[in-house]
């Protein structure tokens, strides 16, 4: 394959450095480096430098904190997405948006490829790929990993020291487990974490503290949505990367969101990961809460089933599918209701809902009460029982 410039998804770290001297290598090309703050609290600045003594002339480090979460996580939540029940996609949603600047990226600097760091055996290889190929089908693909013989980190460092790159301290000795950040999780796995009946040691938790040394008290807040969306916390209005930012703080403080997980990769293989999921599960709770008050039973049920489609069409790289964007249609037509504050208890470990409010709210006090009434003619039910009952009726008297 024939390449003249490159985009490269580059993080500073060893693997990705390595990549951009082997791409000079063995493609012979020029190479553009894009690097994404999705808030993953590292400093960036060492990337650009690093990029620079690299020999890198065009360098792109943008701030995507607010779309991430505004255009990805946030319709993702509408949906109350769970992939296999319990993961809240922390990884898998940040793909299509790093993609997506890669391929704009390319197109502003003229490049006819891209690459990625991703390896052959993991999931995020295919979300990469997915979202280059949607967005520009003429696009050339570069996965080094796919093609290398630099297999081991092993191989790695010596590539590094026999090019002269920079290594940092940490990256020569055997990282004990690898770890992926953003504003809505942290995601580690590998090498010691692989064993699934070992517990995970303490240390692996980087967000979240240990539930049993959160505080003895509980921590009571509110959130307010709009359209689906959370717009305020504790009648503070917010970005939405300082809302989910908020969150995270009242997750980490109070032990809430981390999970450990034995999930099915798209390629075929089970993987163990420990997620931490601070904001994003107070906000699951809550979301779900506003959507109690608001949402018609037909309608809440029909997303409850559309839901774990959707949620796998995200792990599954497919966010710029026809299916994801038709079921995000009727997912966001059903959030044109969902307006109103809940009230949560934060207390170690978990988030409970005890309070919502609504002004769009479809409780109706009149309609449930144990008491005298004057909407509701208890003795309709008989015939709506013998409506739903006639089917079985038929086919018990069939014998």
């Amino acid at each position: 394959m024939s390449v003249n410039k490159v985009v490269l998804a580059y993080s500073g770290g060893l693997d990705t450095s390595v990549i951009l001297k082997w791409l000079v290598d063995e493609y012979e090309c020029e190479v553009v480096t894009f690097t994404a703050d999705l808030g993953q609290g590292e400093e960036l600045g060492p990337a650009r430098k690093k990029a620079e003594m690299l020999g890198v002339k065009e360098i792109f480090i943008d701030d995507l904190r607010e779309e991430f979460i505004r255009d990805f996580v946030f319709p993702m939540f509408r949906a109350n997405a769970l992939y296999e029940g319990t993961y809240l996609l922390g990884t898998a949603i940040a793909r299509p948006l790093i993609a997506k600047r890669q391929i704009e990226i390319a197109k502003q600097v003229g490049a006819e490829a891209v690459c990625h760091g991703a390896t052959g055996k993991g999931n995020d290889q295919i979300r990469f790929e997915l979202g280059y190929y949607a967005l520009n089908p003429d696009i050339k693909v570069i996965a080094p990993w796919r093609e290398w013989n630099l297999n081991s980190r092993d191989k790695l460092i010596k590539y590094a020291e026999s090019h002269k790159i920079e290594i940092a301290k940490d990256s020569r000795g055997e990282a004990p487990f690898s770890c992926d950040k953003n504003l809505l999780h942290t995601s580690s796995e590998g090498k010691l974490l692989e064993n699934p009946w070992t517990e995970s040691p303490e240390y692996v938790y980087e967000l979240i503290n240990s539930p049993e040394s959160a505080p003895d008290k509980p921590t009571y807040i509110e959130i307010k949505f709009e359209k689906g969306d959370p717009v305020a916390v504790d009648g503070v209005f917010m970005s939405p990367a300082n809302i989910l930012t908020k969150l995270n703080w009242f997750g980490r403080k109070n032990g809430i969101g981390r999970l450990d997980l034995l999930e099915n990769r798209y390629i075929g293989m089970k993987s163990r990961g420990i997620y931490e999921t601070p904001g994003g599960t107070i906000l699951m709770v809550a979301h779900r809460g506003m959507e109690s008050i608001t949402i018609d039973s037909g309608a809440m049920h029909l997303k409850d089933e559309i839901m774990p489609k959707y949620a796998e069409t995200i792990y599954n790289g497919l966010w710029y599918s026809p299916e994801r964007e038709m079921m995000q249609a009727l997912i966001d037509k059903s959030q044109e209701n969902v307006y109103g504050t809940v009230r949560l208890k934060l207390y170690k470990g978990s988030a409970t809902l005890v309070g919502r409010k609504s002004p769009k709210s479809l409780y109706s006090m009149e309609h449930v009460t144990f008491e005298d009434d004057d909407v509701y003619d208890q003795r309709d039910a008989e015939g709506f029982i013998k409506l739903n009952a006639l089917r079985l009726r038929l086919g018990n008297m069939r014998g």
